[in-house]
């Protein structure tokens, strides 16, 4: 009886054991989902975006501090940017098959608002966009689910506009590709442009992917303007535009929208594009400095698009799940918006194992990341803009709005 009852309790022992080690194993690892558009019309910008994104998660990894040990793993998946078919079936394939914790991205706003609305949130998975900047989004039923570290265009418009008031310019032709995103902007800066004193001579749309636009800019030009306003995609028809409207004539300098700023634009047009003006979301000050020390270091380019956004968006990330002591689909959602705001101390780039640390002790923190990080809600981002002009073939920042 005695060896009977020793035999069952080493065999429960050995089990208790065995499962312990399972659950530990199963902990080592957390999925994590980074769908970007790695083909479409913004793909010459995405690369930057997911490698700035996974040195967050590198970091974190590093530091050997998350939920004693456990290791993020990064699973990237291709938006397209503008399919929203293709982006819901990789999202799908991220969340049942490589049971993702939580989502960077996506990209573009089209997609991503079909990701949350269809696969993201009817699952219980965070997302948190760098990038899709619709105001759209602001207002989508996400049950909490959604984030972005980027601000919406509805900024984004009113920034340009008074860009534009102080360069002296009130009569502009107004482009913009024929989607979400492109929709949101040129809706945002019409109003912001008129209530300050300015006329649009058209406002019409583009579609991505044609080889021919001189349609499209004789209608613009046709309607006059001091120049032409952009509001499309670096890889695609804003290029396409800009190309066309150079080769015809029609005109000669250009303002861009956050979509239009990759070097993949300067090595298409070149000198062409000398003076051109335009916007994308960044930051000056201790977070932006700390970015790029990490981001050189880990070789991805500080100031492309979006690549401080990324990192930040894979930071907050994994600071919620250490928050919550768990990778727990939910429990991202609940504490993402705690992690990111104030009370706590501030964390830098670079300072991802203080800030895992503080958690741990029970402690809170704030984070500023790159890009001076403030979530207003689920679905929203307070931010600031770069405004540059093209000098010599170069972006050169004239100051920060």
């Amino acid at each position: 009886m005695k060896s009977s009852l020793r035999t069952m309790l080493a065999a429960s022992v050995a089990g208790a054991a065995f499962m312990a080690a399972s659950t530990a194993a199963q902990a080592e690892e957390i999925n994590i989902g980074v769908i970007l558009g790695f083909t479409g019309p913004i793909e010459s910008i995405t690369p930057g975006m997911a490698d700035s994104a996974e040195l967050a998660i590198n970091e974190v990894n590093e530091s050997g501090l998350l939920l004693d040990g456990a290791t993020l793993v990064p699973v990237r998946a291709d938006s397209t940017c503008i399919d929203s078919a293709a982006a819901q079936a990789a999202a799908e394939r991220l969340i049942t098959v490589d049971n993702v914790a939580a989502i960077v991205g996506a990209d573009c706003s089209g997609v991503t608002i079909a990701i949350a609305n269809n696969v993201a949130v009817p699952n219980g998975v965070v997302m948190v966009s760098p990038s899709a900047t619709s105001p759209a989004l602001t207002d989508i039923d996400d049950n909490d689910y959604f984030f972005r570290t980027a601000p919406s265009d509805a900024r984004q418009g009113v920034v340009l506009a008074e860009m534009l008031q102080e360069e002296g310019i009130t009569d502009v032709a107004v482009t913009y590709t024929n989607n979400d995103y492109g929709r949101g902007l040129a809706e945002a800066f019409a109003a912001a442009f008129e209530e300050v004193g300015g006329t649009i001579t058209i406002n019409a749309p583009h579609e991505d992917g044609r080889g021919d636009y001189s349609a499209e800019v004789g209608a613009l030009a046709a309607g006059g303007g001091e120049v032409l306003v952009v509001l499309g995609y670096a890889d695609q028809g804003g290029v396409g535009v800009i190309r066309s409207a150079i080769d015809t004539g029609a005109f000669d300098r250009f303002v861009l929208g956050d979509g239009m700023f990759a070097q993949s634009l300067i090595d298409a047009i070149g000198d062409d594009l000398e003076g051109t003006i335009g916007v994308v979301p960044g930051v000056e000050g201790e977070g932006s400095e700390a970015f790029a020390g990490v981001a050189e270091a880990g070789g991805v380019n500080p100031s492309a698009s979006y690549t401080g956004e990324s990192y930040d968006a894979a930071a907050l990330i994994a600071l919620a799940i250490q928050a919550g002591g768990s990778a727990d689909r939910t429990s991202i959602r609940d504490n993402l918006l705690a992690v990111a705001n104030a009370p706590g101390e501030e964390i830098l780039p670079g300072e991802l194992a203080r800030g895992l640390e503080i958690l741990a002790e029970g402690g809170e923190v704030n984070y500023v990341g790159a890009t001076s990080v403030e979530l207003i809600g689920p679905g929203e981002a307070s931010g600031s803009y770069r405004q540059y002009i093209v000098e010599n073939g170069e972006y050169v920042t004239v100051q920060f709005r």
